[in-house]
C-alpha cells in the first residue's frame, strides 16, 4: 500500500471512530442524565429511594444482561447496524421520558435506555480493534472510555440548569434531539471495515453460541478481566448515575452547584487519567492486574476517610473522593485488554460483552442497596435522606470490594499459570522469568 492510501486509510479510521465516539457520549450522556434529576425526580412520581434506585436498577440490568446478546449480534450483523439502532431506541426512550407522568411510564422509557445504551460501547470497541493496528488499540480503547465521559459532564452542570430553568419535559426533549443528527452521520460515515461498509458474520447455532461463549467464559484471563471491571468501576457509576448528587446535597451538606462540580470533577479525572493507563498497559501488560488493585486500594481508602470523618467532610476531601473513585472508570477498561489478549479474534466481542457485564452488575446491586438502606434509615420519607443514613449506605460498597479483590487474586494466579502452560516464550518475556525449562 502506497504512503497516501495509508494516510487515507488512517483519516478514514479516526473519522469512523469519532462518529462512533459521539454515539458513545451521547450513550453515556441518556445514562447519566438522571444523576442530577434524582430529587426532581422522586418529587415529579413522589416515589420512595427504593423506587427512585429502581429507575437505575431497571436500567443497568437491561444493559448488564445485553452485554452478550449484543456481543453475539455485533459478531453476526457488524457494529454499523448495532450502532444504528442503538441511537434510535435512545434518542425515543429519552422523549419518552420527558413526556412521561407515571412512575410505569418513566420506568419503561428507562428499560429502552438501557437497551440502546447496551448497543454503543462494544460496537465502538470492535470498530477500534478492526480499524486500528494492534500496537495502537489500548490507547485509542482507553481514549473511547474516557472522551465518551463528557456525556456525562452534560448530564451534570447543563441538566442542572436545564432541570431548573426549562422543567422536566422540554429538558428531556432537548437531550433527545442530537440523537437524530447521529443516526445521520452513522448512515454517511461508520463502515464496518476498510472497504467493507457493512459485515456480516456466520450465522451461528445454538449449539455453537453456547459453545463460543462457554470458551470465553472458561478462559481465567476473560474472568480476570471480569473482575477487574467489577471491582473497579461500580463506585464511580453509582455516583455518576444517581447517587452522588443526592449524598453530597443529603449526606454532606454542599448545594446543588458544588454537588454538579464534584460530578464533573469525577469526570474530568476520568478522562486524565485514562490515557495514561491505557500507556502503561501498552508497554507493562504484565502490571495490568497489580494496577487495578493498587487503584481499588486507593478508592477503598478515600472512602474510608469520608465516611469515617465526623460530621460533614470539607470540601478538599471530597475533591479527593471523587477524583480517586473516577480513576476506577479508566481502570475497569484493562479488564478490556485481558478479553483481547486471552480470546481469539473470533470470540473477541463475545467476551467484551462478557467482562463489560462485571461493573454494571455491581453497580446493579450497590443501586438497589443504597435505595433499600436509605428507606431503611429515614422510613417515611421520599426524598429527606440522612447524612447518617448515606453513610450506612454508602459502607455497603465494602462488600463488593471484598469480594471483587478477592476474585481478582484468585484468577491472576490462575492467568498467569494459563499463560506459562500454553505459551511458555510469552510467559517467560512478560514476566521477566526464564522460561521452564531453562538452565
Amino acid at each position: 500500500m502506497t504512503s497516501g492510501a495509508v494516510e487515507g486509510a488512517s483519516r478514514q479510521a479516526l473519522l469512523v471512530w469519532a462518529v462512533g465516539l459521539l454515539v458513545y457520549l451521547l450513550a453515556v450522556f441518556h445514562r447519566s442524565s438522571l444523576a442530577v434529576a434524582g430529587l426532581a425526580a422522586a418529587e415529579r412520581f413522589h416515589i420512595s429511594a427504593a423506587q427512585l434506585a429502581t429507575f437505575t436498577m431497571v436500567q443497568l440490568l437491561v444493559y448488564a444482561g445485553m452485554q452478550i446478546p449484543v456481543g453475539l449480534l455485533v459478531d453476526r450483523f457488524g457494529s454499523r447496524a448495532l450502532l444504528l439502532t442503538g441511537a434510535t431506541i435512545l434518542t425515543c426512550a429519552q422523549t419518552g421520558f420527558a413526556f412521561a407522568d407515571s412512575y410505569g411510564l418513566a420506568l419503561l422509557a428507562r428499560v429502552f435506555v438501557g437497551m440502546g445504551d447496551a448497543m454503543t460501547f462494544i460496537c465502538v470497541l470492535r470498530l477500534v480493534n478492526t480499524w486500528f493496528a494492534p500496537r495502537r488499540i489500548p490507547v485509542v480503547v482507553q481514549l473511547t472510555g474516557v472522551l465518551g465521559q463528557l456525556g456525562a459532564i452534560i448530564a451534570a452542570v447543563p441538566m442542572t440548569w436545564a432541570l431548573a430553568h426549562l422543567g422536566w419535559t422540554h429538558s428531556y426533549l432537548l437531550a433527545a434531539s442530537p440523537g437524530l443528527v447521529m443516526v445521520l452521520a452513522l448512515l454517511a460515515v461508520v463502515h464496518d471495515g476498510p472497504g467493507v461498509r457493512t459485515l456480516r458474520g456466520p450465522s451461528l447455532a445454538l449449539a455453537e453460541i453456547r459453545h463460543s461463549l462457554a470458551a470465553s467464559w472458561e478462559h481465567p484471563g476473560t474472568r480476570l478481566g471480569f473482575w477487574m471491571h467489577f471491582s473497579t468501576q461500580f463506585s464511580a457509576t453509582v455516583l455518576g448515575m444517581l447517587w452522588g448528587y443526592p449524598f453530597f446535597v443529603k449526606g454532606e451538606g454542599l448545594t446543588g452547584s458544588q454537588a454538579g462540580l464534584l460530578l464533573t470533577i469525577m469526570v474530568v479525572a476520568i478522562m486524565a487519567t485514562g490515557p495514561v493507563l491505557g500507556w502503561r498497559i501498552s508497554v507493562r501488560p504484565w502490571q495490568r492486574s497489580t494496577m487495578v488493585l493498587v487503584i481499588v486500594g486507593a478508592i477503598v481508602a478515600s472512602w474510608t476517610v469520608v465516611l469515617a470523618w465526623p460530621g460533614n467532610a470539607p470540601l478538599p476531601l471530597l475533591v479527593w473522593l471523587v477524583v480517586v473513585t473516577g480513576v476506577g472508570g479508566p481502570a475497569s477498561m484493562i479488564g478490556f485488554d485481558l478479553g483481547r489478549t486471552s480470546n481469539p479474534p473470533h470470540r473477541l466481542a463475545s467476551a467484551t460483552g462478557i467482562i463489560n457485564q462485571g461493573g454494571f452488575y455491581a453497580s446493579l446491586v450497590l443501586v438497589i442497596a443504597i435505595g433499600l438502606i436509605l428507606d431503611w434509615r429515614t422510613p417515611g420519607s421520599s426524598s429527606d435522606y440522612t447524612p447518617s443514613a448515606f453513610r450506612w449506605a454508602m459502607s455497603f460498597q465494602y462488600v463488593l470490594w471484598g469480594l471483587g479483590l478477592v476474585q481478582i487474586v484468585r484468577y491472576r494466579v490462575k492467568a498467569r499459570a494459563r499463560l506459562r502452560d500454553e505459551d511458555p516464550r510469552l510467559w517467560a518475556e512478560l514476566s521477566g522469568q526464564p522460561s521452564p525449562g531453562e538452565n
